[in-house]
């Protein structure tokens, strides 16, 4: 079997509530749609983004099994499959498996603070598990565990593995990856704190894990498209400093927390976040939509501004 090939924007998607914070397979379905028309490779549902350490073991079920009957081929669908330990983790993605994914993505099992030759070995133990492509999500802020690269290179040798996603601050590590050639898409976090998204492209990845696509899918395509040509780069600067405002913005609070509240304020059908977090109200929601009409998104996309709250954007 041809080993799966990812590049370009693969966005880590929000999870929509209805009102009563159920989760909205009706939006799930609109959100999907927006991100293939606007050129999205891939999604990541039920990562950080889509709240997934507050979603119940049946909640995570439903969204598998609901949102893989959304499929039409154009985009690759990934969950996020991380359990407490690693037996919890390897029924998640051959459930995952079993109900239609492209693919799972993989944390360290966060809150325990594994050693990291322990990881190296839940990542092995995972792939031998299981013949779906696996990608991993080296993120040491969210589980306090961290991935050298030389254990990086060493687990990407599995065939199971297509997928790496970098969000430390280390250029080497990136570089030290890359370099390995290894058989993976290398992608980095689209957060400009971070400052991985230049020195990835420009080494040569094949794109973003971002976030941002949630409310910027074609940007996000444009700054995520592998550079084979002086073309590419020269589309990558433009954009990218162009959207730096929109990517401060959607990094200036806890994950998703301003996405999704930006997202719900241009009428995307996003709901609210699940308690205890709260969405950004006031000027510091209004900063963002002044962004977008800056960045005149909203009449790329066609959003829909309103809201008393936002009368000091306009």
């Amino acid at each position: 079997m041809t080993k799966m090939k990812i590049e370009g924007s693969f966005v880590a998607l929000i999870t929509p509530f209805n009102q009563d914070g159920t989760v909205d397979f009706g939006a799930f379905r609109t959100l999907l749609g927006f991100q293939e028309q606007h050129g999205s490779a891939a999604v990541l549902i039920m990562g950080s983004t889509g709240e997934t350490s507050m979603l119940s073991p049946e909640e995570k079920k439903s969204i598998i099994v609901e949102t893989a009957k959304m499929k039409t081929g154009r985009m690759k669908f990934f969950y996020g499959c991380t359990g407490s330990n690693t037996d919890t983790t390897i029924a998640s993605v051959k459930f995952a498996h079993a109900n239609g994914a492209d693919g799972a993505i993989l944390a360290a099992p966060s809150y325990i603070c594994a050693p990291e030759s322990d990881i190296e070995q839940f990542f092995l133990d995972v792939a031998d598990a299981t013949a779906l492509p696996l990608g991993i999500y080296n993120n040491p802020p969210r589980v306090k565990t961290d991935l050298h690269w030389d254990s990086l290179l060493r687990i990407f040798k599995h065939p199971n593995y297509v997928v790496h996603k970098e969000s430390t601050m280390r250029v080497g590590q990136v570089a030290q990856v890359i370099a390995g050639r290894p058989d993976v898409a290398v992608m980095c976090c689209d957060s400009p704190n971070l400052g991985l998204v230049v020195p990835t492209m420009s080494l040569g990845g094949h794109g973003t894990a971002n976030m941002t696509g949630n409310i910027a899918p074609g940007e996000l395509a444009t700054i995520s498209t592998p550079w084979k040509s002086y073309r590419e780069a020269e589309a990558f600067k433009e954009t990218y400093l162009r959207l730096l405002p929109l990517l401060h913005f959607t990094y200036s609070a806890i994950n998703p927390v301003a996405v999704k509240s930006l997202m719900k304020a241009v009428g995307l059908p996003a709901g609210d976040l699940r308690r205890p977090l709260r969405c950004l109200e006031g000027e510091a929601l209004a900063r963002g939509v002044r962004i977008v009409r800056d960045l005149g998104l909203d009449k790329r996309y066609g959003y829909r501004i309103s809201g008393a709250d936002l009368s000091r954007a306009a």
